[in-house]
């Protein structure tokens, strides 16, 4: 008989303001790498109040939570990690979100155990960082500074409204 191992669904927070990108800074045995901010979705909660939810806990910043920009199917026996991550099958939905309200302290209140800080990292220096996943930062995404259609679409809505233009 099969025993069925549940797939998990992440949300996770794409913010950039001024060029930059909000994001986790952790720590493992190769050193120093980055995520977009987010984590996993709990039973019966909406993806935005997970993705809410889990910016607060990581960034200790409320976000306003946009629209869908990427869908990433992670298969942990298929990449690099398969070490350790064989029997982890997630979707992760990655959002536009911009920080509501004055940014504070960037601070978590429950960061996840490798998270050693949150950073705000130039966008056209995001090549030099180990980031993940590295295929959400090709082409003309976030990589160029230059967010891929659907990020370039919501922040010309927000920067229009906030009286700014982009590049």
């Amino acid at each position: 008989m099969w025993t069925l191992k549940p797939i998990g669904n992440s949300a996770k927070a794409v913010i950039v303001e001024n060029g930059r990108v909000l994001l986790t800074k952790n720590v493992d045995h190769l050193g120093h790498y980055y995520l977009f901010p987010g984590g996993g979705q709990e039973k019966g909660e909406d993806l935005r109040s997970a993705l809410v939810r889990e910016c607060l806990e990581e960034t200790g910043c409320r976000v306003e939570v946009g629209d869908l920009v990427y869908i990433r199917e992670y298969i942990g026996k298929n990449h690099e990690f398969a070490e350790w991550d064989r029997d982890v099958h997630q979707v992760e939905f990655y959002f536009a979100c911009r920080i509501e309200g004055p940014e504070r302290e960037l601070e978590g209140s429950n960061p996840d155990s490798f998270q050693v800080d949150v950073e705000w990292n130039e966008c056209h220096r995001l090549d030099e960082i180990r980031l993940y996943p590295r295929e959400a930062c090709r082409g003309d995404q976030i990589q160029s500074g230059r967010p891929g259609l659907s990020w370039r679409r919501q922040l010309r809505k927000r920067e229009r409204q906030e009286g700014k233009s982009i590049r």
